[in-house]
């Protein structure tokens, strides 16, 4: 099912994530939205997903009727969740501050944080309804300060939004909520139609064209990042154990046909017990035609040498899920620098960070973490600087830059700040 390979083994393409180009698809539905707007919506849902749509918005009636149709616990789950991600959110919060620092006598620099004004958060809604991603992009906007957030989703539940998600939404206190999904859906939240207003940032996960979209977009207004198929890299040793390691690996891999589920171990005794668990517990998956396939297309057990070995590999690969299970986990972690979450130790399941530990689980993916993190209170801020200079710091400052203005033949950029020394 899975197979075991050594790391010798590693073809390149193993680490080079090229996505397809879709950009030739994508663009001529993104320029037709902004030029036609709602018009271009409508016919846009009835092509992809054959529903013809009278109304974009969610009425508070149908929100209502939500609370009906999705399990008694959920709300109390999801406020649970939304518990820990509000109060992870809000530590975040705290490093980042308003200060002013006088750098030399006269010369004052600062720093404003300032929340963004609008935000579009794209909920996925098809193969599962995502309940947790609403939490996940909201909470943060929200504790940032963000307080005017769109949600749309696509309609794949009886021609409308699903419940849960619609439930999330309304106990997160989101109001405005668009039953359009794909990449009308993106280009609505950029540029706005006559019905949608248009944002300033749009986060959120999505299928390979909605984040070809976001790409496209991009520059009209701010995104998160661009993410791909999901991923999970799991680093462990003699003393992990299989049957828990197994039910990860197929966590992820019941995601997508595409996602990536990964063992990397020094032990061949666990590799093998690995392999014999999935081949027992994927009987009992409902979800197993998806896990097959993804772990048969994406799947491997990669044997090294040493557990070090293990961490150069994950540092290379920098996955969005990184797991590390091992009898000396302590001393590892300063060791690894690339990944988007990090579990540690064999009770601290993935899966928690998808939904109740705190986490934010909108992480980058192919190899993403090299440059950037996953979704935070960060992505809804501004960090704007200012400069207050007084005489004396003018006359400490202005010449040296003047001659730098002068080198680089800007003799207006020069002649702005002798303007200002000859007034001293």
């Amino acid at each position: 099912m899975i197979p075991i390979t050594t790391i010798n083994n590693l073809t390149k393409e193993f680490f080079d994530v090229t996505p397809k180009d879709l950009s030739a698809e994508v663009k001529p539905i993104i320029e037709a939205v902004r030029d036609t707007g709602d018009d271009a919506i409508k016919r846009f849902t009835k092509t992809f997903d054959d529903v013809d749509l009278a109304e974009f918005s969610i009425g508070t009636e149908e929100i209502k009727n939500s609370y009906k149709k999705v399990p008694a616990t959920l709300p109390d789950e999801l406020q649970h969740a939304a518990k820990n991600i509000r109060l992870f959110a809000r530590q975040q919060l705290q490093q980042f501050n308003n200060f002013q620092y006088e750098v030399e006598p006269g010369v004052i620099l600062g720093q404003r944080v300032i929340p963004l004004e609008r935000v579009g958060v794209y909920v996925p809604g098809g193969r599962f309804p995502l309940v947790s991603s609403v939490l996940m992009a909201v909470i943060p906007a929200q504790v940032a300060g963000v307080t005017d957030l769109t949600i749309c989703s696509p309609p794949t539940y009886q021609n409308s939004i699903h419940p849960s998600i619609l439930m999330a939404a309304d106990l997160m206190g989101v109001g405005t909520i668009y039953r359009i999904g794909g990449i009308q859906a993106i280009a609505a939240l950029a540029y706005g139609t006559q019905t949608i207003k248009a944002v300033d940032k749009i986060v959120g996960p999505g299928n390979r064209y909605v984040t070809a979209a976001k790409k496209e977009v991009y520059g009209q207004v701010g995104i998160d990042f661009l993410a791909g198929p999901s991923e999970i890299l799991i680093i462990a040793d003699d003393t992990a154990n299989p049957s828990i390691i197994a039910s990860d690996l197929l966590a992820q891999a019941e995601h997508d046909p595409e996602a990536e589920a990964i063992l990397v171990t020094n032990s061949p005794q666990l590799a093998t017990q690995v392999q014999l668990e999935l081949a027992t517990q994927i009987q009992q998956l409902s979800t197993a035609p998806i896990a097959r396939q993804s772990l048969k297309a994406k799947g491997r057990i990669i044997l090294t040498n040493t557990i070090t070995q293990a961490i150069q590999l994950a540092n290379r690969k920098a996955p969005e899920h990184l797991e590390l299970q091992t009898r000396q986990n302590n001393s590892l972690i300063p060791q690894l620098r690339n990944y988007g979450s990090l579990f540690i130790g064999q009770y601290a399941a993935e899966v928690l960070g998808d939904y109740t530990s705190g986490l934010n689980h909108t992480l980058p993916t192919q190899s993403a973490s090299r440059y950037t993190s996953g979704l935070s209170v960060k992505n809804f801020l501004k960090l704007q600087t200012t400069l207050e200079v007084k005489s004396q710091g003018l006359q400490s400052i202005g010449p040296p830059a003047e001659g730098i203005a002068k080198i680089e033949g800007l003799m207006g950029h020069a002649q702005s700040i002798g303007t200002r020394l000859e007034q001293i």
